[in-house]
This record gives structure tokens, sequence and C-alpha cells, in this order.
């Protein structure tokens, strides 16, 4: 239908711009990435850290 020498008179660049994402959606540069939201993260627990030590008075 772009092609079509009809519309390439009625389509501004600004159009034109408004379409580009389309023509790049399916692209995934860094791969395909699947979430599994049923499953929880094995995250390590902080471990615990013991206070600094008060100055000795002199």
């Amino acid at each position: 239908m772009l092609a079509d020498p009809e519309w390439a008179d009625l389509l501004t660049d600004e159009d034109k711009r408004a379409l580009t994402p389309l023509f790049w959606m399916h692209i995934q540069p860094f791969g395909e990435i699947r979430l599994n939201v049923g499953r929880r993260l094995q995250l390590a627990r902080p471990v615990p850290q013991e206070p600094d030590p008060e100055p000795a008075a002199a």
C-alpha cells in the first residue's frame, strides 16, 4: 500500500518517520529474553556485617 504512488504523494516526512519503528520491531539486538514470572529468583542472602569497633578512649 505504501508503494502506491497515490500514497507517496500524501505522506509527509513526519509520517514516514512515524512508520519507521514498525519495520524494525521484529529486531532484537540483545537476543530473546524469556521471563518466567512463576519462578522466584535465587538471590543470595546478605551477609550480616559486624559493627565497626568503637575507637579506644585516650
